[in-house]
């Protein structure tokens, strides 16, 4: 009797390897089969994993109809005249959970002088995100739709959120983080300050 060979430990290896880097990278664009199974592996691993990209600083903020959940809208075109932090996020993405309550927290150290933008990915809209914001209680951000995922195609991203791009007053991109980010720390602060500043 034959029995089928083994994988190599090499290729099992690198297929956990390859699967662990995008837990911790970030979430796909696209809505898990199970959110919260996905959350509570990403929690355990550390979310906060995002860095601090300039690769495509100075381009221009795309006009991208958002909405709130009564379909009120706002484009992000017309953001322009003080610095903007936009954030595109989702419910079951647990970087993204992490992180609202420190980009509140940044919205409200810096009041007037950022417009803090998250842009919900998440397919079934106001559905998710309402209940989110209740029970969340957020004292700055507001529940902005992108209902059809317009802003990642326009950012020109992969499909990884959370995805956060800072502009300047003028909506030039200063930088952007792809995966969750510590927004509250040091370095968030000294980028801000940046774009408020130049």
């Amino acid at each position: 009797m034959e029995f089928a060979p083994l994988p190599s430990l090499s290729l099992r290896l690198s297929f956990t390897l390859v699967l662990s880097a995008c837990l911790v990278a970030g979430c796909s664009r696209e809505e898990p089969a199970d959110p919260q199974e996905q959350a509570g592996e990403q929690t355990a691993q550390g979310t906060l994993t995002g860095e601090i990209d300039r690769s495509r600083a100075g381009e221009l903020m795309p006009a991208v109809a958002l909405v709130d959940p009564d379909d009120k809208q706002l484009n992000t075109a017309a953001l322009s005249g003080k610095p903007v932090l936009l954030n595109l996020w989702a419910t079951w993405c647990a970087p993204c959970v992490e992180e609202m309550p420190l980009l509140d927290g940044l919205a409200a150290d810096y009041g007037d002088k950022l417009r803090v933008v998250v842009a919900s990915q998440d397919l079934s809209g106001a559905e998710k995100v309402v209940p989110f914001f209740e029970k969340a209680n957020f004292a700055r951000l507001e529940p902005w739709l992108d209902r059809e995922n317009a802003l990642s195609t326009a950012l020109g991203g992969d499909g990884v959120l959370p995805t956060t791009v800072l502009y300047d007053a003028s909506g030039v991109e200063v930088a952007r983080v792809v995966g969750g980010y510590d927004w509250q720390s040091a370095e968030a602060k000294a980028l801000v300050d940046e774009a408020i500043g130049g």
